[in-house]
């Protein structure tokens, strides 16, 4: 299978599980700020894991985590709806930390130029 097409098939599922999160889940433990970050599927589409970033409190994130992977079967269907393949994808919901990660980073850095300015005063 062409690299272009499993980049589309990506895309396209990222898509429709965001408008699914977005509008169709209905759980109100989802409270923080959801957005998929990327969406990886296998060479042989049967499997899709899902990178989600949250914003809100950590109480929020982790009540967020449980009501995404309690609605995985949910998701799965509506995927199956709406987009077009042999096999519809098994949803695996990861959390994506690289947000985070680069907001630490980046607080390192200041901190390391305010130092830095300090120093040469």
């Amino acid at each position: 299978m062409a690299k272009y097409r499993l980049g589309r098939i990506n895309e396209e599922i990222k898509k429709e599980i965001s408008n699914i999160i977005q509008y169709d889940i209905n759980d109100p433990r989802l409270t923080a700020m959801v957005s998929v970050t990327r969406v990886e599927v296998t060479n042989d589409l049967r499997y899709a894991k899902v990178f989600i970033s949250i914003f809100g409190t950590d109480e929020q994130k982790k009540e967020s985590v449980e009501a995404l992977k309690n609605s995985v079967s949910f998701i799965r269907r509506e995927v199956g709806h709406r987009v077009k393949l042999r096999y519809t994808p098994e949803i695996i919901i990861e959390v994506d930390k690289s947000i985070e990660h680069g907001m630490h980073i980046n607080e390192i850095l200041s901190d390391l130029k305010e130092q830095d300015k300090h120093d040469t005063k």
